[in-house]
């Protein structure tokens, strides 16, 4: 299928073959023509497959026939769970639409407020914002929703997990009851099966892929070190793989803070971005990591949901996740738009319970191998045997991608992975591709 045939408008497929996309993806196939035909949507794909495109175009093609814009006033609403993902969106939309009449803004804390009401006293047709942000707008009157058209939950799951909830009952109270409903996500829990039953109107489901399945073209390593070696080993990889570029994922801003500093000291180009950083700083590090002044990127989870790096060759987890589901968010920032990634996890004996709860929720045991002079005195134990997931709560019920099977080679008897001995890393072997 073609965007052609998707019954866009010809500024969309100009705009779309200026960002040289040929062929929609296959959430964008199922997406676009149900959020054109005016129904609701809820949509569970993998991260870096299209899910922004997949309602940004319907989104502008539905938006196209407007009326004069009133002030304060905005006919669709877009809620992001952080604003780096809400600056994201909005570029999204302003690429998208630069061959339309549409105006759109961004509003998200962290920056001042007064240019955003100036922005809003104009009046615009597609309002992307953070919860919090879009409140205290409300709160002071600068924000009218009675032409409100339509309303988008991007990333959905990830603002249930930052408590945003309630925010979003708020916000939905304020909104127009006839309006149209897209929930778009890269998991559906359970929580998000309830919501979508207050929200969304006998909507057209969508999912591309097993729920928590992580792309097949992300290959998936852990190295068992101990914690106390695991900055030693990380500046191992970069600097014998030399690597130019890595996104390295840290549990909490005080270990993201101090890991980057722990990298600078040994001459490692780093930054660290996180939830307790100013926007101006979180900005100029992601601009950094971009144009390749910046090697090393260190995040935390909340600040690095929905980044979009193009051609991210890898990604590290430093500290494994809290919430498993987080890891496929995780690794799903390399690997995007088709292209090949590499995912290595770092993993101390007291990790252990994370690495089996992510392997329960991928459904796949995760190869092992050891980095000479980092084998770990406190051993990784083995790994649990997969159990069947779940079926209820998830749409289309379909077991996560494998459905069990195990990926590295040479299992044992017993199931699991054995692993190998891996010599001192060097340049050229199957995960120590140098990132060119």
């Amino acid at each position: 299928m073609t965007f052609e045939q998707l019954g866009l408008s010809p500024a969309l497929l100009l705009a779309v073959q200026e960002k040289g996309y040929t062929e929609p993806s296959p959430v964008q196939e199922q997406a676009i023509p149900a959020v054109l035909s005016g129904r609701d949507v809820m949509a569970a794909a993998q991260t870096g497959t299209g899910k922004t495109a997949g309602f940004t175009l319907p989104i502008l093609q539905r938006l196209l026939d407007s009326g004069p814009l009133k002030p304060h006033r905005t006919r669709a609403l877009i809620l992001a769970p952080t604003r780096e993902l809400a600056a994201q969106v909005a570029e999204s939309v302003g690429t998208y639409g630069a061959h339309l009449p549409l105006k759109s803004a961004v509003v998200f804390g962290g920056v001042k407020i007064n240019p955003q009401i100036e922005r809003l006293r104009r009046g615009v047709d597609i309002l992307i914002a953070t919860p919090g942000r879009l409140l205290d707008l409300h709160g002071q009157g600068e924000i009218n929703f009675d032409d409100l058209e339509i309303l988008v939950l991007d990333e959905a799951d990830r603002m249930l997990d930052m408590g945003f909830i309630h925010d979003i009952r708020r916000i939905i109270k304020l909104l127009p009851s006839e309006r149209q409903n897209l929930l778009f996500s890269a998991t559906f829990a359970m929580e998000i099966r309830e919501l979508t039953t207050r929200l969304l109107h006998n909507p057209v489901e969508v999912e591309v892929a097993a729920a928590n399945a992580t792309a097949d073209n992300v290959e998936q390593w852990v190295y068992p070190v101990d914690k106390k070696r695991k900055s030693a080993l990380l500046r191992e990889l970069v600097e014998v793989n030399n690597w130019t570029q890595v996104l390295v994922f840290a549990r909490t801003k005080h270990g993201a803070n101090r890991l980057a500093q722990q990298l600078e000291k040994a001459g490692l180009e780093a930054a660290a971005i996180h939830g307790n950083k100013s926007q101006s700083a979180r900005t100029r590090a992601l601009e950094g990591f971009k144009n390749g002044s910046v090697r090393v990127l260190v995040a935390t989870d909340i600040a690095a949901r929905g980044l979009d790096i193009a051609q991210l060759p890898q990604v590290v987890n430093f500290d494994l996740p809290n919430v498993p589901e987080d890891y496929v968010h995780r690794i799903g920032r390399t690997g995007r738009a088709g292209a090949s990634g590499r995912a290595y996890s770092l993993v101390s004996a007291d990790e252990i319970k994370q690495l089996n709860a992510i392997e329960q929720v991928i459904q796949r045991h995760l190869k092992r191998e050891y980095i000479s002079g980092f084998e770990p005195d406190h051993e990784v134990p083995a790994s649990a045997p997969l159990r069947k997931p779940k079926q209820a709560g998830r749409p289309g019920g379909g077991k996560g991608r494998g459905g069990g099977k195990h990926t590295a080679r040479g299992r044992g008897s017993d199931g699991h992975n054995r692993p190998r001995r891996r010599r001192r890393p060097r340049a050229g072997s199957p995960a120590r591709k140098p990132s060119s």
